[in-house]
């Protein structure tokens, strides 16, 4: 088995597994409450410290000084 064919089956096995994990959580309540939990968790914690660490390096960009 080449590289690539081995990729290309990896790629298959991984497009399979995420069909079928999506598959479940769409069509178990649980499951779906489960992954909107996770969604709000994941953007409630990463997403202001994301922006947070924007503003303070267009602060150091902008040549302002702090005080």
């Amino acid at each position: 088995m080449t590289e690539q064919n081995a990729r290309a089956a990896a790629n298959a096995v991984l497009v399979t597994a995420g069909v079928a994990a999506a598959y479940l959580v769409l069509t178990k309540p649980p499951l779906r409450r489960l992954a909107v939990m996770a969604v709000q968790l994941w953007l409630g914690a990463s997403l202001p410290v994301f922006l947070a660490t924007e503003a303070r390096q267009a602060w150091l960009e902008s040549g302002s000084r702090h005080a």
